[in-house]
């Protein structure tokens, strides 16, 4: 078919509503967890962000969008900043394990060596990337990607496409996000952070007991068996954390913007 005759199908509202909704939909593909992976190629993402706001279409409610210049890039403006804000709750969750990953790697000693992740395309180190990798592991088999759509259509309810967000509760809601993202790390890494830290002070005593001891040589792999017992040991209750946070996440990220 002809795309002059396609296009001849839509009004200029309609087209319209269109970009404001792709506006909105594709921050998801910049910061939320598992739609912004760097194992996905930038074009598929651009397609499914374009077959999403499609989708998207249907179950918007808008009345007469102002096609002048300057309003519809206001609008373009305000779609996006509620994207973003939306997106950003949800990578503040994943943003948790990778903490606690990295928290652990400095403890352990794994720090000192680093490769490239492939969910964020960073330079990172083994514990960090397993977190980030078991996260997307648990975010697939709870279905999340289904509920991070589903909040996204819940977002026109809390923020019509013509009307302006409340820029108060969308600032709060990002301090609490970015606040929670230590908590929650410490949260999760807690068990093996304190194990460690007890072994740090018997090598302490050790040291002080037996000098002639190289510790150095003893300590790292102390550590890292114990290290990575725990982890392997705490992985089942990080998997009920993620679970339990999925779907309040995207209910919490609707909320801050109202």
């Amino acid at each position: 078919m002809d795309p002059n005759t396609l296009l001849a199908h839509f009004s200029e509202q309609q087209v319209a509503a269109f970009f404001l909704v792709l506006a909105r939909v594709s921050p998801l593909f910049i910061l939320a967890p598992l739609f912004s992976s760097k194992m996905v190629n930038p074009r598929v993402r651009g397609i499914v962000a374009v077959a999403l706001a499609v989708g998207l279409m249907p179950v918007v409610k808008r009345g007469e969008i102002d096609l002048d210049v300057l309003p519809y890039f206001g609008l373009l403006v305000k779609e996006v900043i509620v994207g973003l804000a939306f997106a950003y709750a949800l990578h503040a969750m994943f943003a948790a394990l990778q903490v606690a990953g990295t928290l652990l790697d400095t403890l352990i000693g794994f720090s000192f060596g680093a490769i490239v992740d492939p969910v964020t395309g960073t330079q990172s180190a083994v514990i960090q990337q397993m977190y980030s990798l078991f996260g997307v592991a648990i975010f697939i088999a709870l279905n999340g990607d289904a509920l991070v759509i589903a909040g996204l259509g819940r977002t026109y309810e809390a923020v019509p496409l013509l009307d302006a967000p409340a820029i108060t509760s969308m600032v709060q809601g990002a301090q609490v996000a970015f606040s929670g993202i230590f908590v929650s790390a410490f949260m999760i890494g807690a068990p093996v952070i304190i194990a460690l830290i007890i072994v740090d002070a018997a090598f302490g005593v050790v040291t002080k007991v037996v000098p002639q001891m190289n510790i150095f040589a003893v300590g790292f792999p102390a550590k890292m068996i114990v290290g990575l017992t725990l982890i392997g040991a705490t992985l089942p209750f990080v998997a009920g954390f993620m679970g339990n946070s999925v779907e309040s996440t995207v209910w919490q990220a609707v909320q801050t913007l109202k």
